[in-house]
Parts: C-alpha cells; sequence; structure tokens
C-alpha cells in the first residue's frame, strides 16, 4: 500500500511516501524551488517521492493532508470576533486569501494532483486529513524507537493548539490535553524574534545562537508582565503587549515601551540589549518546557518523551531537557517544524485510520537518518560537470578519503555532497560544508567568507559516535543535531579573570577548547553523532580525520549560504561552490578544485542572491 503525505500552504511545504508502512522517501519543495521555506503546493517533491519507487500517482492508495483548514478558518473567524473592531486590516488582508484558496484546500489539492499526473479528478485516489498537532504527535511518535512513550507538541498554532500532549502506546495516540491559541510559547519567543529584528519563521534560531552572548537581565520583566506559569507548566499570556492575534506584526507599542524602545531594525548592529532580551527568552522558554515534562513524566508515568513542533528544534532547551533526567531517553522529530507534518500524517493514516500494528527495535528509529532526499550518483555528476566545462577528478574511495582528510588539515573548506539529500532543517553529512574544528579563525571564515551571515552564529561539530563521550557531555546519541551538550571538562581551556570578564561579542576572542570553531561561548556545542550504518561515507571520513590528527569532529554546517536553501542537485552544489570562497568540492567520487575552474559562465552567482533572514 503506497500512502502520500502532504504539508502545504503556510511554510516549509513538504511530501512523503509511505509504502506498507515503511517511510521510504521525503523532502520539502524548497529543495527544488530554491524558496526557502517555500508554501507552495509541494508539486517537485510529490514528483521525486513517485520516481523514487518507480510509481506514478495511480499507484498510491491514500493522499493524506496535516491539517484541517475547516477548523483552521473557525479559529480566525473567533479570534477576529473576540477582539473587534481591533484587527480589521489584519482581517481585510488574510479574508480574500481564505476566501478564494484556503477555505477551499480540499478543491485546490484535488485539482493540484490532477495537473501534477494527469488523472482526472474523479479517478484520484482518496483524499484525507488530520489534525496539525495530531500529524506532529504522529510523527513524532510513529517513527520513533519506543512501543510506549509521552508526545510533546509545541509551534506557534495548528487549528487551535499551541501546545499538545499525547500518550502513545503500540499504534494508538491519545490526546491528553491542550493549550490553545493565542497564548502560544512558540509565538512568545518568535515575538522576541521579531522584536530583536529578525525574521518569524526562520530568524528563532539566531535568537538561540545569540542568547550565550547575554545576560538574563529580563526574566523577571517576562515573567511579571508577559506569561502566568502554572505549576503545572500550562501557561497563558498576556494578550496586551501581542500584535499577532489582530494585527500584522508580532508585539505592539506597549511591548516596545516594556523594553525601552521599538524593534530593532533587521540589519542593524546588534546590541548588548538584544543579547540579553534573546538569553532572558530563551531561560524562560527551557523553565517552562522543563516545567511541563516534569509534569507529564508525573501525570503519564512513561519512561520515555518524543517532540515535535517548530519549537522542538530548540536544541539548547532539548538538551536541558535530557540534562534533567526526566525522561530514560528522548526522540525528536528530525522534520520537527511543519514539514515534517507530512511524515505525520502519513503515519497517522497507516497506524489509527487503518489500524496497522506497529513493530519498534530498541535504539533504531524509522527516519532513516533522515536521509530521505534524491540521491545522485558520480556519473550524474560528472554529465553535469562535463556539460558546463568543469575540471574535476574521479578518485577511488580511499585515495579520495586520505586526500580530504589532508585538506582539511591543511585549512581548507569542503563542500560535502554525499548519498541522500536530508530531510529537515539540518545537513547531517549528506548536503554539508565540512572544515577543521581546531582552527581558531575557522569560525569567522564561515561565517564570513562562505556563510555570508552574522558572525556570532556557533557551527555544529559532527562526531563519530563511537568518539562523542570523550569529547562532548552528552548521555547517549545526537544523530539529528537536535541536541546541546557541553564540552567535556578536560577538552575545555580555562578563561582567565579578564576573559571572564568579557562582555557580548568580546567572548568570541577568547578561545574555549581545543577544538574552539564548534564550541559557543558557554562551552556548549549543537551535537551530531555520526552512525557508521545511516552514514558510512561521513563516518569514513570522520575516521580518517581522526586517524590523521586524532580529532574525530569536523565542523559541519549546512551546505546554501543566507538566503538559501541547502543544495539539492550537483547543479546548485557547484553553483554554491564557485558562488562562495570554497576551496574544494567533493560530490560522490568526484573532486574539484577552485582553484582550476573557469570563472566563466555555466553557473549562477549565488553572493548577488542574498536575502536577510
Amino acid at each position: 500500500m503506497n500512502i502520500i503525505g502532504i504539508s502545504a500552504w503556510y511554510h516549509d511545504s513538504a511530501a512523503a511516501l509511505l509504502v506498507d508502512g515503511e517511510l521510504v522517501a521525503a523532502a520539502q519543495e524548497e529543495r527544488f524551488s530554491r524558496i526557502k521555506h517555500d508554501p507552495s503546493f509541494p508539486e517537485q517533491s510529490i514528483r521525486f517521492c513517485l520516481s523514487s519507487q518507480g510509481i506514478t500517482l495511480g499507484d498510491v492508495d491514500y493522499v493524506v493532508f496535516y491539517d484541517k483548514p475547516l477548523i483552521k478558518f473557525e479559529r480566525l473567524l473567533e479570534t477576529y470576533l473576540a477582539y473587534a473592531p481591533r484587527g480589521l486590516r489584519s482581517f481585510l488582508t488574510s479574508m480574500p486569501v481564505w476566501l478564494k484558496e484556503k477555505l477551499f484546500l480540499k478543491q485546490q489539492l484535488r485539482k493540484s494532483l490532477s495537473a501534477l499526473s494527469h488523472i482526472n479528478e474523479k479517478s484520484l485516489p482518496p483524499l484525507m486529513f488530520t489534525e496539525h498537532h495530531q500529524a506532529h504527535a504522529a510523527s513524532a511518535f510513529f517513527p520513533s524507537p519506543f512501543d510506549r512513550a509521552a508526545v510533546l507538541c509545541v509551534d506557534g498554532v495548528g487549528e487551535w493548539a499551541t501546545t499538545s500532549v499525547w500518550q502513545g502506546d503500540g499504534n494508538v495516540l491519545d490526546p491528553m490535553w491542550e493549550i490553545h491559541f493565542p497564548h502560544s510559547l512558540g509565538l512568545l519567543y518568535s515575538a522576541f524574534t521579531y522584536y530583536t529584528g529578525f525574521r518569524v519563521n526562520s530568524g528563532e534560531y539566531k535568537l538561540m545562537g545569540l542568547a550565550p552572548y547575554g545576560e538574563p537581565r529580563y526574566v523577571k520583566h517576562i515573567y511579571e508582565n508577559l506569561i502566568d506559569v502554572k505549576p503545572d507548566g500550562s501557561f497563558q499570556l498576556n494578550m496586551a503587549y501581542f500584535n499577532y492575534a489582530v494585527g500584522l506584526t508580532m508585539t505592539n507599542q506597549r511591548f516596545a515601551q516594556l523594553f525601552g524602545g521599538p524593534p530593532r531594525t533587521p540589519e542593524s548592529p546588534i546590541t548588548q540589549k538584544e543579547m540579553d532580551l534573546a538569553r532572558s527568552i530563551q531561560v524562560v522558554m527551557e523553565e517552562v518546557l522543563l516545567s511541563m515534562a516534569s509534569h507529564i513524566r508525573r501525570e503519564l508515568d512513561v519512561d520515555y518523551l518524543c517532540m515535535a513542533g517548530g519549537v522542538a528544534l530548540n536544541c539548547v532547551a532539548n538538551g536541558k531537557l535530557l540534562e534533567s533526567n526526566l525522561f530514560k531517553k528522548i526522540w525528536i522529530q528530525p522534520a520537527a517544524s511543519d514539514a515534517g507534518g507530512a511524515v505525520g500524517a502519513a503515519f497517522s493514516l497507516w497506524h489509527e485510520y487503518l489500524g496497522h500494528q506497529r513493530t519498534t527495535t530498541p535504539g533504531k528509529d524509522k527516519m532513516r537518518g533522515a536521509r530521505l532526499g534524491p540521491a545522485y550518483g558520480t556519473r550524474d555528476v560528472t554529465a553535469y560537470l562535463d556539460n558546463i566545462g568543469a575540471t574535476y577528478q574521479i578518485l577511488d574511495e580511499e585515495t579520495l578519503l586520505s586526500r580530504l582528510a589532508l585538506l582539511i588539515d591543511q585549512g581548507n573548506v569542503v563542500g560535502w555532497f554525499q548519498g541522500a539529500m536530508e530531510f529537515g532543517p539540518r545537513a547531517l553529512g549528506g548536503r554539508s560544508i565540512i572544515a577543521d574544528p581546531r582552527s581558531s579563525k575557522m569560525q569567522s571564515i564561515l561565517n564570513l567568507k562562505i556563510k555570508n551571515r552574522e558572525s556570532f552564529r556557533p557551527f555544529a561539530p559532527s562526531v563519530k559516535k563511537e568518539d562523542a563521550a570523550e569529547w562532548f557531555d552528552l548521555p547517549g546519541e545526537s544523530p539529528y543535531m537536535l541536541l546541546v551538550a557541553r564540552i567535556q571538562k578536560e577538552k575545555q581551556i580555562s578563561m582567565s579573570p579578564s576573559q571572564k570578564n568579557q562582555f557580548g561579542m568580546e567572548k568570541l576572542k577568547a578561545q574555549r577548547s581545543g577544538i574552539p570553531a564548534v564550541t559557543h561561548v558557554d562551552y556548549s556545542a549543537r551535537v551530531q553523532t555520526v552512525n557508521q550504518e545511516t552514514s558510512p561515507f561521513y563516518w569514513k571520513i570522520l575516521d580518517h580525520f581522526k586517524n590523521l590528527t586524532g580529532c574525530p569532529v569536523l565542523i559541519n554546517t549546512s551546505f546554501n549560504v543566507r538566503g538559501e536553501p541547502i543544495v539539492c542537485s550537483p547543479e546548485d552544489a557547484y553553483a554554491c561552490f564557485m558562488g562562495t570562497e570554497m576551496d574544494y568540492l567533493v560530490m560522490e567520487n568526484v573532486l574539484l578544485s577552485k582553484k582550476k575552474q573557469s570563472q566563466k559562465g555555466g553557473f549562477r552567482t549565488w553572493a548577488s542572491q542574498f536575502s536577510p533572514d
């Protein structure tokens, strides 16, 4: 049986394919369209999923959508009525879109599927719908390695729910309780994202990265004015300070007065105030989640926790949850935001609607290392490179890995394009940029010369699973780069008294470990543990680098530049390589040196296409 899951028309559109209950393919539309967070119907993602198995839409038994638009429309109408006459401008802006498109999503889906497949609408497979948080919960529990677990979903908002708790047992997900819009932990964090000058729905991770540079000066301010948290972790926001329910911005004038001025203008200098605000809201987020998790542990009496929703991508908060030892293990959906809803909708249909039983393997999930996207062989790569007249070498595996380890040791930055593309926001060794973490200059080089992004942004380390405990204080694995852990004490470099007194960006000047390029200013790192089974070639380059240098760690950052999605195809990879100051590019068994490439034609220059986000 073939089931296609779809998320679309809000942000991070995606498609996923289950074959007899097994997840075999999934991809986000942005990777094909090259429009970051593309919300459009995921036509190219669906085409990929089908072609990956050599089937057509006519071979699909069900198509399932991750949202119930009529319930969401009901929430919008009730919100406008509750706040009337405020919100008229927002109402007039959104209603035409709803009345023309979103309210009739079923018809729109059928038309889009028919156009994609050239099948008459009456002959299309049955079209089903899950609720938004149901899809999130299913994406978290059903692919997890747990037979029984609590499930926590926290995001901006679905139909009504902004936070939901479920109990998963076998092939059943029971809803326990939920918190409704407009009271949203995700939207509270996004309000601070907006106020500190970053883009909502894409800049939240920047706020998280900025937090360690600041002090938690505003925590008391936030609790006294913005959020009322109960002992069980449930909460209510003071909507007098927010504008998202009725307006076109996240915060209002009263919020600005509370924090001493208007929102920071995007791209303007970041001050100590923004750093302190970032630290403060991060602390509040962590404390609320810990309180909620503690209550869930007592209420449901379960040993394991699964998580999804956009807030589950806050890897610092996830790390604090893991440190709390409330649960034996935590599993987080690697595509935790709306993209993962496509996976959850498909799993929900298979297990909950169709009633298929579920089997688990301890310690092994069903996401296939998130390597669920398109893959290209050496022939595909060379065919493209020959067409544009690029200069390259084809090397056997051992020669290639030995050469790359030496090049990285010499300070070169390498674009890494291997195997299937990752599903979700993290590059995990399929579409990555890799470099030497021991270099004290590499963070600055990558941020300013390669990624074209803010200098404060930290980079993540990839480490062989077998060597992770030696370098990071991490209980268990972190295959999807969704947990932050501290550098092991014996690997840290102590600060001098003057360094300890540094504030803000001055903290960047001090070297804190033997791998400074991946050590954040609070001695933390967003760790990816690499498993030889799910990422064999990436594991081998880490192994070769360790054999050469004694260090089993590499910098791993996503293969893209600011404002662009992660690369998908050889064409995307070559364009990014040529449009930045990367030194080498490896695609499958093909190695390219920047110095040997012609600078004429054949690729688009990404550096001219940056857009702030």
